[in-house]
């Protein structure tokens, strides 16, 4: 895997074999950030990454000057990787180890940009956008994007903006401030 742009473009890290994730892929990634550097302004920008993984999309947020950035995961290698990378990166960032869910339901603070690349078939997937909107996670003008299987459409919920495809990987895209119109 790499870091597609930003400071750190092109660097490439390694995750450990014995995790098994679904990493987002490199193009998918690209065309994702393509559309919210459009949107954002990275230097004012905070950002919370759900369901880490390997803390790729943590990186990319940190690579292209993000003001800050949380890591959620809950499991241990995964947050050791993500912190060894970040250490490597000589950045700073607060990684989380714990179930994402239980995490959304405690009283948290504003994000800018939330980012969720939860397992495919998890099971309480479709109550992901009201856990994150509704629980204040996502400030007035920040994004909330949903990584997910083509078997989900979440066009009915009322902050939704639009839904991207590429290859298999789809993302819908929420604002808070839709449900303020």
């Amino acid at each position: 895997m790499r870091i597609i742009g930003g400071k750190y473009k092109g660097r490439r890290f390694q995750p450990p074999a014995k995790l098994s994730l679904r990493p987002t892929t490199d193009f998918a990634k690209e065309s994702l950030f393509n559309i919210l550097t459009n949107r954002l302004d990275w230097e004012q920008c905070t950002c919370l990454d759900l369901f880490s993984g390997t803390g790729s999309l943590t990186y990319e947020c940190l690579s292209r000057g993000a003001a800050g950035a949380w890591a959620v995961e809950k499991n241990r290698a995964s947050v050791n990787f993500i912190r060894k990378t970040l250490t490597d990166l000589n950045e700073n960032a607060t990684v989380i180890q714990e179930d994402v869910l239980r995490f959304l339901k405690k009283p948290g603070r504003e994000f800018d940009l939330v980012l969720a690349d939860p397992p495919y078939d998890l099971p309480e997937l479709a109550e992901l956008p009201e856990l994150v909107l509704n629980q204040g996670w996502v400030g007035a003008d920040g994004l909330f994007v949903l990584e997910h299987g083509a078997d989900h459409s979440f066009s009915d919920v009322p902050e939704f903006l639009e839904m991207r495809k590429y290859g298999s990987v789809n993302f819908s895209i929420f604002s808070a401030r839709s449900n303020m119109t």
